[in-house]
């Protein structure tokens, strides 16, 4: 397989199949076919961390490659880290209208704010760095819903 077709694959991964070709809000779609992804298939917990996994490392090789093949650092075409962000912040909570709902706008702030050290992973270069500011953030949106449903807030 020459290289170029190699790079549209992985340039295809990275965009979640066009969905980053949304002309608003890429990121806020590639977060809705994440969660979709989910409300269709409700994987386990531990059938969603592999797949949370999975979708990071592929994730961080296609989103490098999409990089180049768009010719733009963190191109807002590249929305697989939205899906590897949002797939962290339901990661071993309970699942419900309410966490899910939660989950996906607190996802989105998060992405949008990027508060420390979320920022900082952003500085890392190549696809880690696509990937790694997302999960980051990811994390905050699971800590805070680890809290609240312990507490019983939902």
């Amino acid at each position: 397989m020459n290289s170029s077709l190699w790079q549209k694959i992985l340039s295809n991964i990275a965009t979640v199949w066009f969905v980053g070709y949304a002309p608003i809000a890429s990121g806020t779609f590639g977060t809705l076919a994440a969660l979709i992804f989910f409300v269709v298939f409700w994987p386990s917990d531990f059938t969603l961390l592999v797949i949370t996994a999975v979708v990071i490392i592929v994730g961080a090789l296609a989103a490098h490659a999409a990089e180049g093949y768009f010719s733009e650092k963190d191109s807002g075409k590249i929305v697989i880290d939205e899906v590897a962000g949002f797939f962290v912040s339901i990661l071993y909570v309970p699942k419900g209208f309410v966490v899910m709902a939660l989950a996906f706008f607190l996802f989105r702030a998060f992405d949008i704010i990027k508060p420390p050290p979320v920022n900082y992973m952003e500085r890392i270069r190549g696809g880690a760095g696509v990937m790694l500011d997302d999960v980051a953030a990811g994390l905050y949106v699971n800590i805070i819903l680890q809290i609240a449903t312990r507490m019983r807030f939902f």
